[in-house]
This record gives structure tokens, C-alpha cells and sequence, in this order.
């Protein structure tokens, strides 16, 4: 069986973790408890014997899905010859999940899934193929007929220190798996839940429909609240800040890069990397564009994740962490699964955790710069954090680094990475002459003027051009963020110049903008497709610089790379006409919102 698409698939979360569900009712990507934790549905990543858990309606076709406004409460509707039907999909964000007793770091003690189909006229028959595999489609559960802790029958699974229950009309024995085909006339619903549970507490009750679904819309939506941009880029945001949101670990604060692990950025390839993990970088980009839209508590929650991720020494400061603020994220490779369309390795973990990269600590403090701006007050401990993080920085000035993109070749000084190490002493310097934070800024002054004459001589070629790395004759993309720093405006000769290279060396034919040129210069095979992100960044520097008209043009041509349902992965085949990389992509998202509130003020109706 072909692979679904990437674009195929709709995102379901509870705000502690996630599953995808194509367009066809194939849930083929569910990890539970937490978004890091063992899939237990995981044929995305191989074949139907890897673990799925098929519901549609027999004979019918999708005639349109959407979710609910406000929501990522996701309704598909079906129609067969007999009659049609809506199924309803979504998880619970329980009313409990204030008050409860955290499990290593969580929230509550299991997670719910609820499948609901109400037909909606004539009658339907819903069939259903579960097939439940622990460890990422390794491990084969003990199955078995039970009931609930109010005797209520379910059908459990077992493995290990995991349990799955199904609530719900009966499915039954078929080889190693579990069938069922069931009727539902006009205005008759069925539904099923299934629940994740530690494997040695009884099982817990199924969530009330109607009671689930009303307190889930409602967190959503009050959440969102209201989205204050031009009503043409309306709904691309409100969705965006809400699939930033679905990546957020509702109580730790954490957010996560994506949904997924090893969804490949070339088809067939090795480049396949784990991205459900929290990057410092990545997370304060998202930061910053909640806090434009007024979710400061969000900020407030992810600072305080900050502190006890980073906390101790300092020199023991990484570059990502998992949800709850963990460190130890070794890379390793599941050989069992073939990869989605065949691209190998799949990789757990992420290697990269114990990289250097120089801009990660600048965009930390532009980020916790943005929030002081913002009026929100320091924490006991939040300065005393910064101060840690320019010792940091101030240790390592002289040492190369990986680079934004994570380049698993030779270190080396990268123009951005050397503009965000500049940002750090450069918003170190304003805390304390423009918000009074206590600390002798004198030494942080000498750094930061000697870092520029430093980037001016060696980060720009004889055209005047921002360079990829000191000594380079490349550009990259992320060279486009040097305004969004500070140390040049948008319409500085450098930036006008680095543009003019950009699009000559990194515009593809279709419209769209790779991150650099890989030249086997990144320590890996292959290549790669637009970095959609990277497009986002170029529609920003465009209107920002007077360009207005290539930057709706862009927008636009970006825009249309997104599904049906405002869902981003992380880059796109422009040639082929369909996403790449993991899915949905926190960094493709925060990205379309920073454009949208850079060319809003030039929008005319």
C-alpha cells in the first residue's frame, strides 16, 4: 500500500500529545501519553502491520473536512450510496487536567481519544481494522475483553508499562488484529474512545461525548480568542496559533518543533530527523509570535520551562530538550520500520542535542527582550538566568559552531549564528540601560561593538552581501533574520545586497526559497526541497524593506503550500506539488504568522 501523502493528514492533539488522521480515517501516527513517548499507531512510518486504527464509512467517499472553528476538533463528512455521515475526532482536554496528579512530569493519568459517527441520513455502515503495536509498531499487545472501573466491557491491550482500552460498540478478532462493521440510521451516533493508562491502575471510564466535546471547544476557542489581523490572512493565523498551541505541553510550558519523527526532507534519503523536542531556538520564535497576539500567559509558562530546563551549570546549556525539560535525547534507529516511502534511517532521539550553535542564546534573549518590552515583569530568577547566559555566551565567543541548520560537517563562524551572538550582548546592554537591571554593562558594551566591526569585515563579501560563514562565498536564508536582530534595518545596502544573492542562488523555479545550498557541505547525502519557514522569512524582509508587492506575491505563493485544513510541514516539493519533512512544523507556522503582522499594515481590501 502507497504511503499517504503528508498533506493527507489532519493533527489531533490534547495539549500533552498528538496523532494524525489522514484523510480517509487511517490514524497512523499516535504516541501516548506524551507527544516524545513510544508510538503505539505507527504505520506512517511503514505498513498497515506497524500499527493503525482505521474507521470510515463502507462504500463512502470524504466529501469535505474541516474543524470546528476555533478548534482542532476535526469533522469529516462521508456519503455513500446508502446514506452519509459526519465523524467527529478529537482528544479530550480534560476539565480534570488543573487539578490532578502529574505522572512523571504530565498531567493526568491516561489520555483519551474520541471517534464519534452520527449519521446523518439514510443509514451507514461503519467499518473499523484496529491494530495496536507498542515500540513504534515492534511490540504485540496482550488483548483481551475486560470492563472499565464501573463495569463497563472494553477491549484492553498490554504491553510492558502501556494499556490501551476501547470504549465502545464491540470489535472483534481477525488474525492479529480487531474488525468491526456496525449500522447507524438517521440522527443515531456510535462512538469510541480509546485511552492510554498505565498498564497496572484499573481502567478509567470513557469521557461523557457531549461533555468532552463542549469543555474541549471551549478551551480551544477561549484560548484562541480573538485573531486582530486583516480578514485576508485571518484564518491561516487563528489556525497557526492554535497548531502552536496543540504543540505546547499544556502544563509544562514546552514547546515542541513538530508532531513527528523522520518524515523525510528527501524522499528515499537519510535526511530524517526527530522533531518532537523542544528547541530552545525554535520555541522563542514561537514565543515571539504569541506574544504579538497577546498570549502572555503562554510566555510566562514557557520562561518558567526555561529556567528548570537550563538550570545548574551553565556549561551544560543544549540546544534542545524534550517537553518537560529533559536532556537526555540519544539518537538511535528503529531498523524494524522500512520509513515512509522507504527513507532510511528512522531515527528516535536527535543527535544534535549535544551540538554547539552559536545563535540559540541570542534568540533567547531577543525573546525574553521581547517580553520586558511587553511589560511583563521579571521573575526572582529570570535575570539572574540572562546574566548565566551572557557568561555563557562571552566563554564561547571565539568557537565555532553548527549552525542554525544543524550541519553535521565542519564546524565553522556562520553570519547569522555570529549576528545572534551580538544580540545577546547587544539586549543585555538594554536591560539594564532601559529597564534597570542591576549589572556593570561595560564589558558586554566592548563585546557587542567588537562583534560588529568584526561581522561588517569578515561576514560580507566584496558585493557587499551578508556571507553563509566567515571565509564562505554562499548564502543562506537564514541570513534574512539579521534585521529581525537589530543590527542592520531591512533596507540596509548589506541586507539589499543579500537579497539580490538570495534570490539569484536560493529562489527555486516554482517560486520558493531553499535554507542554502547543500553542496555536500552539511555532512550529509542528498538534497533537499524549499524550506517553507525560510519563504516566510523572505516575505517579512520584503515588506519590511518597501517591497510590498513581492511580498504578497510570496505570500501568497507560500500560502498555497498549505493543506486544506491550514496545516504546514516543514518544507515543500514544489515540482511534485507536495509537503516534506515533519509534520505539522511549529517553525513553518510561527514563521507565516511573523509574515502576515509584517505586511498586514500594507494590506488594502
Amino acid at each position: 500500500m502507497a504511503s499517504p501523502l503528508i498533506e493527507d493528514h489532519a493533527l489531533l492533539s490534547d495539549q500533552r500529545t498528538t496523532a494524525l488522521v489522514t484523510r480517509d480515517g487511517v490514524i497512523d501516527w499516535l504516541c501516548m501519553p506524551r507527544f516524545d513517548s513510544a508510538a503505539m499507531l505507527c504505520s506512517l512510518l511503514g505498513d498497515q502491520s506497524h500499527g493503525h486504527w482505521t474507521l470510515r464509512i463502507a462504500g463512502g467517499e470524504v466529501v469535505s473536512r474541516r474543524y470546528l472553528p476555533e478548534t482542532m476538533v476535526l469533522e469529516t463528512e462521508w456519503r455513500s450510496p446508502t446514506g452519509s455521515a459526519v465523524i467527529t475526532e478529537f482528544m479530550p482536554i480534560a476539565a480534570s487536567d488543573e487539578t490532578s496528579p502529574c505522572l512523571q512530569g504530565d498531567t493526568r493519568d491516561h489520555s483519551d481519544l474520541i471517534r464519534s459517527v452520527r449519521c446523518t441520513g439514510g443509514t451507514v455502515e461503519v467499518e473499523q481494522e484496529l491494530r495496536i503495536r507498542f515500540e513504534y509498531g515492534s511490540v504485540v499487545p496482550w488483548m483481551r475483553k475486560d470492563t472499565d472501573v464501573e463495569g463497563r466491557p472494553v477491549l484492553a491491550a498490554v504491553a510492558g508499562g502501556d494499556a490501551l482500552a476501547v470504549h465502545g460498540p464491540a470489535l472483534t478478532p481477525q488474525g492479529r488484529c480487531h474488525v468491526g462493521r456496525h449500522s447507524a440510521s438517521a440522527n443515531e451516533t456510535l462512538t469510541w474512545v480509546l485511552t492510554w493508562h498505565p498498564s497496572w491502575m484499573q481502567i478509567p471510564p470513557a469521557p461523557d461525548l457531549g461533555d468532552a466535546l463542549e469543555h474541549t471547544v471551549s478551551e480551544w476557542s477561549q484560548w484562541l480568542g480573538q485573531v486582530r489581523v486583516h480578514e485576508r490572512y485571518a484564518q491561516p493565523v487563528a489556525r497557526s496559533l492554535l497548531v502552536l498551541r496543540a504543540l505546547t505541553h499544556r502544563r509544562s510550558g514546552g514547546i515542541d518543533a513538530a508532531a513527528t519523527t523522520s518524515l523525510p526532507e528527501d524522499f528515499g534519503g537519510e535526511r530524517n530527523w526527530d522533531y518532537r523536542y523542544c528547541w530552545l531556538r525554535d520555541a522563542t520564535l514561537s514565543l515571539e509570535a504569541l506574544l504579538t497576539h497577546d498570549h502572555v500567559n503562554a510566555a510566562e509558562q514557557w520562561r518558567d520551562w526555561l529556567l528548570r530546563a537550563i538550570a545548574g551549570d551553565p556549561d551544560q546549556l543544549q540546544i534542545m530538550y524534550n517537553i518537560v525539560g529533559d536532556r537526555n535525547l540519544p539518537e538511535s534507529e528503529l531498523e524494524h520500520l522500512p520509513g515512509y516511502e522507504g527513507s532510511l534511517p528512522v531515527r528516535i532521539g536527535n543527535g544534535a542535542a549535544a551540538q554547539y550553535q552559536a545563535d540559540v542564546v541570542g534568540e533567547v534573549m531577543i525573546a525574553l527582550g521581547m517580553m520586558r518590552e511587553r511589560g511583563v515583569q521579571e521573575s526572582e530568577w529570570s535575570w539572574p538566568l540572562q546574566k548565566v547566559l551572557v557568561r555563557y555566551t562571552e566563554k564561547r565567543i571565539d568557537q565555532p559552531d553548527q549552525g542554525i541548520w544543524e550541519m553535521r560537517g565542519d564546524p565553522a563562524f556562520f553570519t547569522h549564528g555570529r549576528v545572534m551572538v551580538w544580540a545577546t550582548f547587544d539586549r543585555a546592554v538594554t536591560a539594564v540601560e532601559h529597564h534597570g537591571m542591576p549589572a556593570d554593562v561595560e564589558r558586554w558594551k566592548q563585546l557587542r561593538e567588537k562583534l560588529r566591526a568584526e561581522i561588517l569585515e569578515r561576514g560580507v563579501d566584496e558585493s557587499g552581501s551578508f556571507v553563509q560563514f566567515y571565509g564562505s562565498n554562499e548564502v543562506d536564508a537564514s541570513l534574512l533574520q539579521i534585521p529581525h536582530t537589530g543590527f542592520v534595518p531591512a533596507d540596509d545596502p548589506h541586507m539589499l545586497a543579500t537579497v539580490a544573492r538570495i534570490e539569484q542562488d536560493l529562489l527555486t523555479d516554482d517560486g520558493l526559497l531553499l535554507r542554502y545550498r547543500t553542496n555536500g557541505q552539511d555532512g550529509l547525502e542528498g538534497d533537499e526541497h524549499p524550506f517553507l519557514v525560510c519563504c516566510f522569512w523572505l516575505v517579512e524582509q520584503y515588506a519590511t524593506s518597501g517591497r510590498t508587492g513581492d511580498a504578497l506575491t510570496m505570500m501568497d505563493r507560500t500560502l498555497a503550500c498549505a493543506n486544506d485544513l491550514d496545516l504546514m510541514a516543514e518544507e515543500y516539493d514544489g515540482t511534485a506539488g507536495r509537503m516534506a519533512g515533519n509534520f505539522p512544523q511549529a517553525f513553518s507556522h510561527l514563521g507565516l504568522i511573523r509574515a502576515v503582522d509584517a505586511i498586514t499594515g500594507d494590506i488594502r481590501d
